[in-house]
């Protein structure tokens, strides 16, 4: 259950990230096209699920350590 928590969760957040980039390149004069920032959403969410994964797997084996 633990990683399909953590794929639901870096799902929401690849939405959440392509929209704040799509929001806030421009604000730096970053002109990116919508595929790229699919792309770099989809990158940084290959980055995201292995790390949710773990810092998952860490807080439940500290919870068994204080039970």
């Amino acid at each position: 259950m633990s990683l399909i928590e953590a794929l639901s969760n870096v799902a929401i957040g690849y939405g959440v990230a392509v929209l704040t980039q799509i929001t806030v390149f421009p604000l730096f004069d970053l002109q990116v096209s919508l595929c790229d920032n699919l792309l770099i959403g989809a990158l940084f969410t290959l980055v995201s699920v292995p790390r949710s994964y773990a810092v998952r797997r860490m807080f439940e084996r500290m919870r068994s350590w204080t039970a």
